[in-house]
This record gives C-alpha cells, structure tokens and sequence, in this order.
C-alpha cells in the first residue's frame, strides 16, 4: 500500500514538471511585436548626426521580403548619394532588426519610425537621441515608378519615337525627382506640403533633340504648374488650382 502510494506521489510530481518545462524556441518571433504588429515596410528618413559634417540625410527603405535600400548624402561635403542595399534580420523578440553589411546597422522599429541603435543594440540617449530617428513617409508618393498615362485629357502611350516610356520617380532623399517626357531625363527637386499640396522645383533636363517633342513638352509645362495631387492607391493626379487635372500617372511596381 505504501509502495501504490509512493508511485501515485511520484507520477504527480512528473506531470507538473513537464507543465512547467519552457516550449522549444522555433526561432521565429511570435504574438504582439513589431515584426508581426506594425506595419513596418516602407521609406524612413530623417538627418543624422555627423562628426565632420553638417548632417547625414538618411533614408531607408524596408521591404516585405526583407530586403533594404540604405541612401546617404553627407551634407556639406556632397551632393552625390551614397547607396547600399541587402537583407536585414529580426531579432529574436521581433523588436530590432539588422542589417546586412551595415555596422552596426542595428534599428528598433516602432509605429511609423526607425530608432537607429548602437552596436551593443541599445538605444543612444542623449541630447542628440532625437536625430537618430528616422520617420516613416507617409504620403504614398515616393519611390514609386509612376507611369504617366494621361496629360491634359489625352491618353500617353509609348510610341516607337520614344526612347523611354514618360514616368517620374520622387526619391526622398534629397527629394529628388527623375522623370522623362519619353526623350530627355528631366529632374529637380519637391516639396510635399500638409493638405495634398505639391511644388517642383529647380527643374532641368537634358538637352537630346528626338522626332515626337509634344509629349515632354507638355509634360515639362505640368510639372511647373501642378501645385496638388489626389492619391487613391496605385493611381495619382496632379492638379493646378481646381483645375482639371494636368497629368494622370499609374503606379508600376518593378520586380
């Protein structure tokens, strides 16, 4: 009886041990965290600190395979963006994330901002803590190829007398934009301004002679003129006033 009693007294203990015992890691982060919570893909951007200029113009852009585009200008010294690109990996709390080939490339990521961090993965504190955030845009409208598909109520489609198909491209670094009317680059800089306005700026081209002019001609007069945009997803307008829109653009994602 006192032997039945012990076996009891012993199964008992070993089943509470095993509730107790910790899950097997499977590597990935799991529950609420920023890998899993928070919309993280997209551009971040902001000024960091530099020890021998005026400022770092950083930008980041994060994509949902995990692939990364870093874009420096060291203000002050250059002009020229500095880029790297590669993978980046979450930590195991999915918390921070590292990037390849950077160091120490170590960021916190929040609601709608990068917290840079330093190679021990910390925070950097000080009274400079707040130049090493980065904010997420939030507009829509950069680094994305748009297609110009419309100016001034004509449809524009690529013609055999074209070099390149009419697009811009608004980088946020340096906030830049490149475009093409289907002949010459075209490019300068913008501002995007609080109530769905826009200004391009010092804008320029080069200076190639081809057959079909209309195209780049107008759109050039456009891009002058247009001083706000309507965005619903892939499709954007620029608009002068309230105007009729001056140019229809469709977002193509390149792979």
């Amino acid at each position: 009886m006192r032997l039945q009693t012990y076996s009891i007294l012993a199964a008992v203990w070993l089943a509470g041990f095993a509730c107790k015992a910790p899950a097997t890691s499977t590597g990935t982060p799991t529950g609420d965290n920023s890998m899993t919570s928070v919309d993280w893909d997209g551009v971040y951007s902001g000024v960091m600190p530099c020890a021998d200029c005026e400022g770092i113009e950083t930008t980041l852009q994060l994509m949902k395979d995990k692939t990364y585009t870093l874009t420096r200008i060291y203000l002050g010294k250059s002009s020229e963006p500095i880029t790297s690109s590669g993978s980046f990996t979450w930590d195991a709390n999915g918390a921070n994330i590292q990037l390849s080939g950077e160091d120490p490339g170590k960021f916190k990521v929040g609601e709608n901002q990068l917290m840079h961090l330093d190679k021990d993965g910390n925070r950097i504190m000080g009274e400079l803590a707040s130049k090493y955030v980065l904010t997420k845009d939030l507009s829509g409208l950069t680094e994305k190829y748009w297609k110009l598909v419309e100016l001034n109520g004509k449809p524009v489609t690529k013609t055999d007398d074209m070099r390149k198909e009419p697009h811009m491209i608004l980088h946020t670094a340096g906030r830049r934009i490149n475009a093409t009317g289907g002949c010459n680059n075209m490019m300068g800089g913008y501002e995007i301004l609080p109530d769905n306005r826009i200004r391009f700026t010092k804008m320029a081209s080069t200076l190639m002679a081809c057959p079909n002019m209309e195209v780049e001609d107008r759109f050039r007069e456009v891009l002058e003129m247009a001083d706000n945009y309507n965005l619903d997803g892939d499709k954007l307008v620029l608009n002068k006033a309230r105007m009729a829109p001056l140019a229809r653009f469709e977002a193509v994602y390149l792979k």
